[in-house]
C-alpha cells in the first residue's frame, strides 16, 4: 500500500470504509438463503413468498444499478454512498422487525434500493482517493480478498445467529456495520463528483424496471394462478410490450441506458448469455439447497451454512486460477471447465433423494463451485475485450446487470418447478429433480456459447462495435476522457463483477480516437 503519509493513511481508511459496504452486500448475498426455512415456519409462507423474499432485493439491484452510478456522477458519490448505507441499514432494521411476509418483502425491496448504491459508487471512491496505478490495483485486491471473504462468511455466520438467536438476526448484524461506516464516511471520505454525468434515462429505466417485475412476478406466481389465468397472461403480455418498447427507444437516445449496439459483438452477446445461465444456476442452487438441507435432511441452519462451504471455498480457488488461464490461453479453457463443472454437479443432483450421502453432496456442490468460480473471469473478459476503453466499464455494468438479471430469474423457475411438481404430491427432493435438468442442459449450452465465442468469426464481430464512425463523441466518451479516474474504474469495475479474482487477464481494448490502430494489451496481472 502507499507510504503513510498523512493523506495516504487517509486513503486507506476510505478503504477501510468501501470494504465496510462490500461486506454488508457480499454477506447478503448468502446468508438469506440460509434462514429461508425459519422465514417459512415464523411467517407462515408459501414457496412463491421465499422467492420473493430473495428476488425483490435482486430485481431492485439489477434494475436501478446503472442508475445509481450516473446518480453519484451528478449528485456527488460520498452523498450517493451514505444515502445507499442509510437504506440498506433502515431495510435491515425493517426486515428484522417485519410481522408479515408482505412486509419482510417490501423491505428487502429497500435493502436493494440501498445496495444497489454502494459497491459500484465504493468502486468510484476507490479510484479516486488511489492516484496511482499500482496503489490502486492492490486497493482492489483487498476488496476483492474482502468480496470472498464476505461470500464464504455469509452461511456460516446466518446458519449460527439463525440457529441461536432467530432470523432476525441475520439482519442485525448489518446495523454496527452500516452505521460505523456512515460516521466514517462523513469523516473520511472526500466528495467527488464527474465533470459531465451522463443524461438520466427515465423512461428506459422505467421499461427495464417494468420488464423484469412483470416477467418475474409471471413465473413466481404462475403456478398458483394458474398459467393461462388473465392475470398470467397480462403480466407476460406487459412484459413483451415493455421489452419491444425499451427495444425501440433506446437506439434513439444519444445517452441510452443499455446501447444495443453492444449486442452485435458476440462476445459480449456471450457474456450476457454466461452471466444470465451461470448465476441463475446459482441462485436456484442455493435457494432448493438450503431448503433442502434442512426441510428434508432435518440439518440445523448452522449444520446447513458448514455444508455449502464447500462451494465457497472452490470458488474462492477456482477464481484467481481462471483468471491466469484466460491471461494465458483465453477464455475458452475456462468455460470449457465451467461448463463441465456445471453439468458434473448437477448431474449428481438430479438423482437427490432423502438419502443422498453427505459426501456425494459435498462433492456436487465442490464441482458447482469451480464451474462457477471458472466462468466469471471469462464473462468479464468477453464483455470487454476488443471494446474500446471508453466504452469497456458500460460494457462490464451491463454484464453485472446480467448477472443480477438472471439471479431473480434463477430463484423464480427454480421455485416454480418444485411448486408444479409438489402439486402431484411429489416430496421436494424429487420435486427438484426438474430444476436440476434444467441446470445441466444450462451446463451444455454454456459449454457451446463458451466454444463459439471465442471462434476467429465470433471476435472479428467485436469490431463493429469498437469501430465507431467520426463525429461527435458521446458524452459517456467525453466524461470518461475528461477523467483518468474514472477510466481506470473500468478494470476496478470488472474486478466487482468478478469480485474473488486476484488475478485478471489481458484485455484488448480499441484506442476510441484511433479505431485503425491495432489493439492494446492491457495486463492487468501487475496489479497485485
Amino acid at each position: 500500500m502507499p507510504t503513510k503519509t498523512a493523506k495516504q493513511v487517509h486513503a486507506n481508511v476510505v478503504l477501510a470504509i468501501c470494504c465496510m459496504s462490500l461486506l454488508l452486500v457480499g454477506m447478503d448475498v448468502t446468508i438469506v438463503n440460509v434462514a429461508l426455512p425459519a422465514i417459512q415456519h415464523d411467517l407462515h409462507a408459501r414457496i412463491a413468498d421465499l422467492q420473493w423474499v430473495l428476488d425483490a432485493y435482486t430485481l431492485v439491484v439489477a434494475s436501478l444499478l446503472m442508475f445509481s452510478g450516473s446518480m453519484s456522477d451528478r449528485y456527488g458519490r460520498r452523498r450517493v454512498f451514505q444515502i445507499g448505507l442509510t437504506l440498506f441499514c433502515a431495510g435491515s432494521l425493517a426486515c428484522s422487525l417485519a410481522h408479515s411476509i408482505v412486509q419482510l418483502i417490501l423491505f428487502r425491496a429497500m435493502q436493494g434500493l440501498g445496495a444497489s448504491m454502494l459497491n459500484p459508487v465504493a468502486l468510484s471512491i476507490i479510484a479516486n482517493v488511489f492516484p496511482e496505478p499500482k496503489d490502486r490495483a492492490r486497493a482492489v485486491g483487498v476488496w476483492g480478498a474482502v468480496a470472498g471473504i464476505s461470500l464464504a462468511l455469509g452461511p456460516v455466520i446466518g446458519g449460527a445467529l439463525t440457529q441461536a438467536i432467530g432470523w432476525r438476526a441475520i439482519f442485525w448484524i448489518n446495523l454496527p456495520i452500516g452505521l460505523t461506516a456512515i460516521l466514517l464516511a462523513a469523516k473520511f471520505v472526500p466528495e467527488s463528483k464527474a465533470p459531465r454525468a451522463r443524461r438520466f434515462d427515465p423512461v428506459g429505466q422505467a421499461l427495464v424496471f417494468i420488464c423484469l417485475t412483470a416477467l418475474t412476478y409471471g413465473v413466481i406466481e404462475g403456478p398458483h394462478s394458474g398459467w393461462t389465468s388473465p392475470s398470467i397472461l397480462g403480466l407476460f403480455t406487459v412484459a413483451a410490450i415493455s421489452l419491444a418498447a425499451f427495444l425501440s427507444y433506446e437506439p434513439r437516445r444519444t445517452d441510452p441506458l443499455i446501447d444495443l449496439r453492444f449486442f452485435r459483438s458476440i462476445p459480449f452477446s456471450s457474456a450476457a448469455v454466461l452471466g444470465v445461465l451461470a448465476f441463475s444456476s446459482f441462485a436456484g442452487f442455493l435457494f432448493l439447497n438450503a431448503l433442502y438441507l434442512q426441510q428434508i435432511r432435518g440439518f440445523s441452519a448452522f449444520h446447513t451454512g458448514l455444508d455449502t462451504l464447500p462451494l465457497a471455498v472452490a470458488m474462492f480457488i477456482s477464481s484467481p486460477l481462471s483468471g491466469r488461464m484466460v491471461g494465458s490461453y483465453g477464455p475458452r479453457p475456462s468455460v470449457m471447465i465451467a461448463g463441465v463443472g456445471f453439468l458434473l454437479s448437477t448431474l449428481i443432483l438430479t438423482g437427490i433423494n432423502p438419502g443422498t450421502p453427505i459426501a456425494l453432496l459435498m462433492l456436487a456442490y465442490a464441482l458447482f463451485g469451480i464451474g462457477l468460480g471458472m466462468v466469471n473471469p471469462a464473462i468479464t473478459n468477453n464483455a470487454v475485450a476488443g471494446m474500446p476503453l471508453t466504452q469497456a466499464g458500460v460494457a462490464a455494468a451491463i454484464a453485472s446487470t446480467s448477472r443480477q438479471v438472471g439471479a431473480a430469474l434463477g430463484v423464480a423457475i427454480a421455485g416454480t418447478v418444485v411448486a408444479a411438481s409438489r402439486a402431484d404430491d411429489t416430496d421436494f427432493s424429487r420435486a427438484t429433480h426438474p430444476i436440476w435438468w434444467l441446470m445441466t442442459a444450462s451446463g451444455s449450452v454454456i459449454l457451446i456459447v463458451g466454444w463459439v465465442s471465442t471462434t476467429p468469426w465470433a471476435r472479428a464481430t467485436t469490431n463493429k462495435v469498437a469501430i465507431r464512425k467520426p463525429g461527435r463523441p458521446s458524452a459517456l466518451n467525453r466524461l470518461l476522457s475528461q477523467n483518468p479516474a474514472i477510466e481506470l474504474c473500468v478494470i476496478i469495475q470488472m474486478i466487482l463483477d468478478d469480485p474473488i479474482t486476484l488475478a485478471r487477464p489481458p484485455l484488448e481494448l480499441f484506442d476510441i480516437e484511433n479505431p485503425n490502430e491495432p489493439a492494446r494489451i492491457v495486463d492487468q496481472s501487475f496489479f497485485l
